[in-house]
């Protein structure tokens, strides 16, 4: 059972009312059906038993939907304003076995990414409108995305980053194999053409992870390899924070490309080797 005074019980109480009221009205249409048929055959004496018993019924009906109409009176903005809907939301998914993170106004539901639009009545789910509002309906709706998987293409992503990554590093005067940070790439990134401005730092941070997992490091455009740095920066300014595929929380700083000659000398971290470099794991 729902919790008394929350969205989902008072939806679960509209439902079970609503579903009350289209019994009514089955009633009605009965006999109706009852008064079509008794006037085709020119029964009156059903006839007018079936007018009666319709009028009556439509009575019950109509004083039934003023009844429905006058038990909702949830004000779903405020609520959603207030913080409590996102409560509900991460308890709903809780209990659907589906793992959500809240991070800077937004919701961390792999591969999802969910916004909160109170006064549209609405959700923002990876950048499409949802009206759908009922927490077990969204956790439903995460859990269905998180089994289809994620659609993504890594060596765009890769190239588009080690792109912005060169911009910063010339911008900055650095060597051509430094550390920078991530959050000063996906700045970048944000002004580069075809990309949008509208580009979230969580988006990115989704991104890079499944960048990540992909385990793709060179593409055919470029045989700079992606090296990625955790030093100390995943605890201070500038992380970026997602949440992996197991529900657990995965923190991003900053990334490094190789130039073609070092092979597989040191990374600026000090790394030797092809595993130089290795994604960090800080917060998972």
């Amino acid at each position: 059972m729902p919790q008394e005074g929350t969205f989902e019980a008072a939806l679960s109480a509209t439902e079970a009312q609503a579903a009350a009221t289209l019994q009514s009205a089955a009633a009605l249409t009965r006999e109706l059906k009852r008064v079509k048929a008794g006037s085709a055959a020119g029964n009156t004496r059903e006839l007018r038993r079936a007018l009666e018993t319709a009028e009556a019924l439509a009575t019950q009906l109509a004083e039934a939907a003023r009844s429905l109409r006058a038990g909702y009176d949830f004000d779903e903005q405020a609520y959603l304003s207030s913080g409590a809907y996102t409560k509900e939301l991460l308890a709903a998914a809780a209990s659907a076995g589906v793992d959500i993170f809240e991070e800077d106004e937004r919701l961390l539901c792999y591969p999802s990414l969910v916004r909160i639009l109170a006064d549209q009545a609405a959700l923002e789910i990876d950048r499409k409108r949802e009206r759908r509002l009922r927490p077990s309906m969204v956790a439903g709706l995460l859990a269905a995305a998180q089994r289809r998987g994620p659609r993504f293409r890594p060596e765009p992503f890769l190239d588009s980053l080690r792109t912005a990554y060169e911009l910063v590093v010339a911008r900055d005067g650095k060597k051509p194999d430094a550390v920078v940070r991530l959050i000063d790439i996906w700045t970048v990134l944000t002004v580069l053409p075809g990309q949008g401005r509208d580009y979230t730092k969580q988006e990115f941070a989704r991104d890079l992870y499944l960048l990540d997992q992909s385990g793709l490091a060179t593409t055919a455009r470029s045989s700079r390899r992606l090296r990625w740095s955790a030093s100390t920066g995943t605890k201070g300014a500038g992380v970026l924070t997602t949440v992996t595929r197991g529900g657990q929380q995965r923190r991003y700083w900053g990334i490094g490309f190789s130039v073609p000659s070092q092979g597989g000398g040191p990374d600026p971290e000090g790394n030797i080797g092809p595993g130089a470099g290795a994604p960090p794991v800080a917060g998972g």
